[in-house]
């Protein structure tokens, strides 16, 4: 008999998997479907039996994560955006809000199909599961199984909550105060389900608004 994985592995290895992925020095018209393949791989391998069902507040949810994409884009909309020159979101440590996406990729129909799918669905799955299915719980207790989803610490929310705005480089601010909100709608929801599709409608948002608006900055 095989050994069982540790429970941290259906919650920690799509992430991890999708971090390692984009160090590749690959070009990304190729590393792309390779990394959504692999990742959607991981997930049905180790994370299908953690999966939540359905939400339980599907509109609240749509709702939150189209008021999530709003604040996002808020900053650059009133303020122009020279708001992100700023020292505070242009520098060594946040990077600079700048697109790396090639010219001919902006118009490339297979790379951007992927890149939403990988947007939209892959990433507020694999996201959820490791911030608020995991870190979130494993923050308050490393046997974080037994710790109901959803319960609040201030350690444990705004740990993840800096940690998840750190992700996001010179976007840290609004992805802080994404942070917060998907953390405070697990804390109300208790379902991991309502944290996924929220975080699915603000990042299909957001790949139409850089389609459409060819606001590419978005996509570092």
């Amino acid at each position: 008999m095989g050994l069982k994985p540790p429970p941290a592995t259906a919650y920690v290895a799509p992430f991890a998997v999708f971090i390692a992925l984009r160090w590749l020095p690959f070009p990304p018209e190729w590393l792309a479907p390779v990394r959504l393949v692999l990742v959607a791989a991981t997930l049905v391998v180790f994370s299908r039996h953690v999966m939540p069902r359905r939400a339980s507040f599907p509109m609240g949810s749509i709702m939150l994560g189209a008021a999530v994409l709003a604040i996002w884009i808020a900053p650059d909309v009133l303020w122009g955006p020279g708001y992100r020159d700023f020292w505070l979101f242009h520098n060594g440590l946040t990077g600079i809000a700048r697109s790396t996406l090639a010219a001919q990729l902006r118009s490339n129909a297979f790379f951007i199909t992927v890149r939403v799918l990988e947007s939209a669905i892959l990433v507020p799955i694999l996201e959820e599961l490791f911030w608020r299915g995991w870190l979130m719980r494993w923050t308050i207790r490393p046997d974080f199984e037994t710790v109901p989803l959803g319960q609040y610490t201030a350690f444990s929310f705004w740990a993840v909550a800096l940690l998840f705005a750190s992700e996001h480089g010179p976007y840290w601010e609004v992805g802080l105060m994404a942070g917060v909100a998907y953390n405070w709608w697990l804390v109300r929801t208790r379902n991991l389900a309502d944290c996924m599709l929220a975080h699915a409608v603000t990042n299909g948002l957001l790949a139409g608004y850089v389609l459409v608006f060819h606001q590419w900055q978005y996509w570092l």
